[in-house]
């Protein structure tokens, strides 16, 4: 499994938003430069970000992007999911009949463990523990 670009960017995004002291305002296209995301594909992914409820935006000489919240109360799964969906590593973990072998798949199981170990890991990341991470 590998996550979009779109989700990796968009990771780096809340990231750099998370380090403003004081939830400053970001320029969008201070963003682009400093983390290397083209400024037509950041903009698509401010505007999910922002409809997930997760970003601020403001329009203007003034504008910028903010976090909606604190980065202690934002998650990875959070981000990745606003851009790429809901995780899924196999079709038959959200709906068990799409497999053609029912209930007798001894692989049934395995991803759903596998499924459910990502998400817990990716839930229990907040951005405040990667700015300190990164400091």
């Amino acid at each position: 499994m590998q996550i979009t670009r779109q989700a990796d960017y968009a990771v780096r995004a809340v990231l750099y938003l998370a380090h403003q002291e004081n939830a400053e305002r970001a320029a969008t296209s201070t963003i682009a430069v400093e983390q290397r995301i083209p400024p037509s594909f950041l903009a698509k992914i401010i505007s999910q970000l922002s409809i997930a409820g997760l970003l601020h935006t403001s329009r203007g000489a003034r504008g910028g992007v903010t976090l909606a919240r604190e980065p202690k109360d934002i998650t990875l799964l959070e981000v990745v999911e606003a851009i790429d969906g809901p995780i899924q590593l196999n079709e038959c973990v959200g709906d068990e009949s799409s497999c053609s072998f029912g209930r007798g798949c001894p692989l049934h199981s395995v991803w759903c463990e596998a499924q459910e170990k990502l998400v817990t890991q990716l839930k229990s990341t907040n951005f405040a523990d990667l700015t300190m991470q990164t400091a």
